[in-house]
């Protein structure tokens, strides 16, 4: 007679998570008010109406936190929540991608980490669990990661107690971004080139505006600080930037206000993207990022808490050495690239000699970009489907754009091939792909 496998029991939050969500509250309801409404009710009724606000937020969130648990039963983390809805999210720990220990500034301060599991075909972080004591943090994601199949099985086994478990290892030191390089490389971007025309339009403001209230300077600098301040967060973000490897996935910890660890297992990466920005070319640097299934960010957004950062800044050997880390056996500088037909500059006139795609026995790799250009290295394992695009003005000149599609939504495209070439393309990439699949 079987017995029941044993159930672990159910995990509760930090006791002091519902005062941080409140704190975290407390920014977005006075954003949410405005300056519209201080200036119409007065300092007195702002003050009044963010407190009952804010006293309602750490209502909600004690009794959230009271509802809210975790464990783990077999090879599923399982979160329950709500009070009226209950709600139950079983997590397969085989669709883990990559798992993230976030502390912002709050949770530093009062010994607290956040931990965020990105997993397949997720659009958005599918189990954050926020706050746990950072040694419980660790524990619980080297145990997922290990359940995962993806670190040895030399973790807190089920039912230990994590407020003890080992610590994980810190792994091989691979790269160090140095702050000032960090620095430097925020400095040669087009928002730091325009802040001086931008704090002029402030002054012009001061000197013109035929009201100089509080609330239209606010505004204005508000207004202002949301372009001109974007290098300064990158900078937050990405200060003491430490690359690791880790077993068989790299590890990723940065941050200055908001500190970050990422653990991305090699398996789960996609693509890598070598980035070489205008400004950047004149000091030979570059950045690379991965592209992680369950991260959707696109390549455009260089916002706050990007996930898939490889390398924010270095130089050629650098990044050749991080590529080879990440892809073994890919050295993006001796790539087999080749440019597509003359006659494609009639669609890009400008672009046309910047562009490349070629096999290598390892990756699918695709050159573009003018001003930023870009190699995106796509692996055969990693290739989900391959399509053949054709346009009417490609129709017309005899050419198409060969698709790549991966489970990270990047993928990459080799545009404007011949058209016999293309296809040609396209049925080797299968193949390999194929081969790939059955290798693994």
């Amino acid at each position: 007679m079987s017995h029941p496998e044993p159930t672990e029991p159910r995990q509760r939050l930090h006791p002091l998570s519902p005062l941080l969500h409140s704190a975290k509250s407390l920014v977005v309801i006075v954003a949410a008010l405005s300056w519209s409404t201080l200036s119409r009710i007065g300092l007195g009724w702002f003050a009044a109406l963010v407190t009952v606000l804010l006293l309602g937020a750490v209502v909600l969130s004690v009794v959230s936190w009271f509802n809210t648990g975790y464990h783990i039963v077999g090879r599923e983390l399982r979160i329950h929540e709500g009070l009226l809805w209950r709600r139950t999210r079983a997590i397969p720990l085989e669709r883990l991608q990559a798992v993230e220990v976030v502390r912002p500034l709050l949770a530093q301060l009062t010994g607290l980490a956040e931990l965020r599991l990105e997993v397949v075909g997720g659009g958005k972080t599918e189990a954050p669990l926020a706050f746990l004591t950072v040694t419980d943090a660790i524990a619980l994601r080297d145990r997922l990661l290990s359940l995962a199949g993806h670190a040895p099985q030399h973790l807190a086994a089920p039912g230990a107690d994590t407020a003890v478990a080992a610590p994980a290892p810190q792994g091989r030191p691979v790269h160090a971004v140095t702050n000032q390089d960090l620095l430097v490389s925020q400095l040669l971007t087009p928002q730091a080139f325009f802040l001086p025309f931008g704090v002029a339009f402030v002054l012009a403001q001061f000197l013109y505006e035929g009201s100089w209230s509080f609330i239209a300077v606010a505004s204005t600098v508000t207004a202002t600080a949301g372009v001109v301040l974007q290098p300064v967060r990158r900078v937050l973000d990405d200060w003491n930037f430490r690359l690791a490897h880790v077993d068989n996935a790299v590890r990723a910890q940065h941050g200055l206000l908001e500190t970050r660890a990422q653990t991305v297992p090699l398996e789960r990466v996609q693509a890598v993207t070598v980035v070489w920005p205008l400004l950047w070319r004149f000091k030979g640097w570059l950045r690379l990022r991965m592209d992680v299934a369950g991260y959707s960010a696109s390549p455009e957004q260089d916002g706050r808490n990007r996930s898939d950062r490889l390398l924010p800044v270095g130089d050629l050997i650098t990044g050749r050495m991080v590529m080879w880390e990440v892809l073994p056996g890919v050295d993006f500088a001796r790539l087999p690239l080749t440019p597509p037909p003359v006659r494609a500059r009639w669609l890009n006139p400008l672009a046309q000699p910047l562009l490349g795609a070629g096999l290598s026995p390892e990756v699918f790799a695709v050159r573009s970009g003018l001003l930023t250009r870009q190699l995106v290295a796509v692996p055969y394992a990693r290739i989900q489907s391959v399509r053949v695009v054709q346009g009417p003005v490609q129709r017309r000149l005899g050419l198409a754009t060969v698709h790549v599609d991966t489970a990270g939504g990047q993928g990459a495209a080799a545009a404007n091939r011949d058209l016999a070439e293309a296809w040609a393309l396209a049925a080797e990439l299968t193949a390999r792909a194929r081969a790939a699949g059955h290798a693994r």
